[in-house]
């Protein structure tokens, strides 16, 4: 079981990587005027989303399920909280997708500053679950 919760690990730092720099090319995007940049940036997000965000997310939900059959099944509500983060970066991530196709159909009504707020979302969630797993409080 330490290989799938070790895999279940360097996934979720695959996704957060991710969820990290994705909203940061967005707030480069927002504030980009000339074409070059403009196509630059729609290539970038593209291939961090579905060629790291992506599969991070599915291989980190994949091997936490995983665990879950094999370790936690008797986990208290510490771990019912952490399912619940789970699924609100996963709705994050959804809305990351949706950026990330109005900033490729050149239809971003968002400001600069607006995405640098946005970019930072993931952070709280990220320590709300590693104090969650760590402490484990209820």
């Amino acid at each position: 079981m330490l290989w799938v919760k070790s895999f279940h690990i360097i996934f979720m730092v695959t996704w957060f990587a991710g969820l990290f720099y994705l909203p940061r090319l967005f707030v480069y995007h927002a504030a980009a005027q000339d074409r070059i940049s403009l196509h630059r940036f729609k290539v970038m997000e593209r291939r961090l989303f579905w060629g790291i965000m992506t599969p991070g997310a599915v291989l980190t939900i994949l091997f936490g399920v995983w665990l879950w059959l094999g370790w936690f099944r008797g986990a208290t509500g510490w771990l019912h909280a952490k399912i619940a983060l789970v699924a609100v970066l996963a709705a994050y991530h959804v809305w990351c997708w949706r950026l990330v196709k109005a900033f490729a159909a050149e239809r971003n009504t968002k400001s600069e500053r607006w995405y640098r707020w946005f970019n930072e979302f993931p952070t709280l969630v990220l320590v709300a679950t590693v104090l969650l797993v760590v402490f484990k409080p209820f």
